[in-house]
């Protein structure tokens, strides 16, 4: 079993029933073992060129998870799930009604044409950060550092709900 972080964000529809319903999809899901769901945080929308205030907010936390599946599957199942909740690829960093982004894979570092470990923004959001210092006080992203350090130095707007 590999440990693994899950960022989670929504800002279309029911934001809390979506969240609830994709986390529950996740922990019923053969090979994947549920160890911790932070505290959610409410964020504004960022998107290519910055905060957008018109934009409705995003509800945002992480999943730790413990799995038996590799990153590429554990990814189809991340897209699968984000499918099923009404997710719709038509602007990059665009309104959604769930985005599951896969943060960190038992500190692997790698990076291929369809998936980068670890997320490449994640050390920059204090809406990845901040959950994930909730339920790992201790944690490290590979190749950046303790997340309470990288936490300390991301200006991004969060506030607990």
């Amino acid at each position: 079993m590999t440990r693994a972080v899950i960022a989670f964000g929504a800002n279309l529809g029911d934001r809390e029933a979506t969240v609830a319903a994709a986390t529950r999809d996740l922990a019923d899901t053969q090979g994947i073992t549920l160890v911790a769901v932070s505290p959610v945080y409410e964020t504004p929308a960022i998107k290519a060129a910055g905060v957008d205030r018109d934009a409705p907010g995003y509800l945002n936390g992480v999943l730790v998870i413990e799995t038996a599946l590799e990153p590429h599957r554990l990814l189809d199942v991340l897209l699968s799930v984000e499918a099923r909740h009404g997710r719709v690829r038509t602007e990059h960093w665009g309104d959604r009604t769930l985005d599951l982004d896969l943060i960190d894979f038992g500190g692997r570092e790698e990076s291929d044409d369809r998936l980068e470990l670890p997320h490449p923004r994640a050390w920059q959001r204090a809406f990845v950060l901040q959950p994930w210092l909730d339920v790992e006080p201790d944690a490290v992203l590979p190749g950046r550092g303790p997340v309470s350090e990288l936490r300390a130095a991301a200006t991004d707007e969060v506030r607990r709900r």
